[in-house]
């Protein structure tokens, strides 16, 4: 299997944009990653989504692949990435509505390598939409 350079050159554009990501919303709890999301938030919705270029990035991709099943895919989880971001932002720090169960959940520690996943397994879906 030959990876042609076009494969590469978007490879490494997503792994900077979601390491971008990873940069500006780590933190040692799911709680702390939504504090740090929610500071872009408060500020301006459009704020917020702006700082999520990888999304952005897999739609132009997926019109550049012509809408091959593997770039829908990475689009429609990086979609339920942000819709998940957004719902759980609003819920914790505008509702104010916690079940014991998510403040538990909320408040675990993340394992390190965690924030990173996305820019692991992400680019595979670029590799298998260009093949």
């Amino acid at each position: 299997m030959i990876i042609n350079d076009a494969v590469i050159n978007f490879v490494i554009i997503f792994i900077f944009l979601e390491l971008y990501e990873v940069s500006w919303q780590k933190a040692s709890t799911l709680i702390g990653m939504l504090a740090r999301m929610y500071e872009y938030y408060s500020k301006n919705i459009w704020l917020f989504l702006i700082m999520q270029p990888a999304f952005y990035f897999s739609i132009a991709f997926a019109m550049l692949s012509d809408y091959n099943p593997y770039a829908l895919m990475l689009v429609f989880i990086k979609a339920a990435d942000v819709a998940t971001k957004i719902i759980l932002i609003e819920q914790v720090f505008v509702k104010k509505e916690l079940s014991e169960d998510l403040s538990m959940a909320l408040l675990a520690p993340l394992n390190g390598f965690l924030p990173y996943m996305g820019a692991l397994f992400y680019p595979i879906l670029i590799v298998l939409a260009l093949q």
